[in-house]
């Protein structure tokens, strides 16, 4: 793992930020591992597994083995992989945080403008069947999520600040039934975001501040999710 670790920092510190990154990032499983964590994401918590979805490989969150939450094995050194020196600060957030499995694409250290997607599909969860798009993640551990629930049927968006999850803004009346594939976006324009659900434009808010850090995928509790189809457009594309 230490070894791994090493590779991913020093193939981090190799890519420019987001700002001047001009190219798309297409992300798909199909060159993953079956039964082992993604290569193109860091699993900082929860259970994060590529698994076989009829012939295709999907990414999965499998939070039916949660229990009052749980770090992903491993988290201090991918920590350090993905902040350096100020990985401590990221590690004492998130394991704070541990009701809510995350996992950080690799392959992108700065996000500030542009679009990204991914397609879900709900497969279990009592408590919850909860899939989001993570984004402004900081090396202390702060992020955003637009997350869509498909038991709740509504898009969030959600603040992780210092500890506490706050509601930045609710839409409901989104209906997301599980089983099926959907599609989730989010488009960030300055201090603008805006959230669609299956092409359909759906949440707008304006945050007051501009966007800058790390991207990846969230869930919840007892979700079972899989993922596929990970996009990310930067602006002006």
């Amino acid at each position: 793992m230490k070894l791994r670790s090493l590779a991913v920092a020093a193939s981090l510190a190799a890519f420019p930020t987001f700002a001047v990154w001009a190219a798309p990032l297409a992300q798909g499983f199909d060159q993953e591992t079956v039964g082992a964590e993604p290569k193109s994401f860091s699993a900082a918590v929860g259970n994060w597994v590529v698994v076989d979805d009829g012939g295709n490989k999907r990414l999965s969150v499998n939070g039916s083995k949660w229990s009052q939450g749980q770090t992903s094995a491993g988290l201090a050194d991918k920590a350090r992989a993905l902040y350096g020196e100020r990985y401590a600060e990221f590690l004492d957030n998130v394991q704070s945080y541990a009701y809510y499995p995350i996992a950080v694409t690799n392959e992108i250290a700065d996000f500030r403008e542009g679009t990204i997607t991914v397609r879900f599909k709900c497969v279990a969860g009592r408590i919850d069947q909860a899939e989001g798009i993570l984004f402004d993640v900081k090396p202390n551990g702060d992020y955003l999520t637009l997350r869509a629930n498909c038991l709740e049927d509504n898009l969030v968006l959600f603040k992780y600040e210092k500890g506490r999850r706050s509601s930045v803004k609710w839409i409901r009346n989104t209906p997301t039934p599980s089983g099926q594939w959907h599609e989730l976006k989010l488009t960030v324009a300055g201090s603008k975001v805006e959230g669609f659900l299956d092409g359909k434009p759906t949440l707008s808010q304006d945050l007051g501040h501009p966007i800058s850090g790390r991207i990846g995928l969230w869930s919840k509790a007892d979700s079972v999710v899989y993922f596929d189809d990970y996009r990310v457009e930067p602006a002006g594309r």
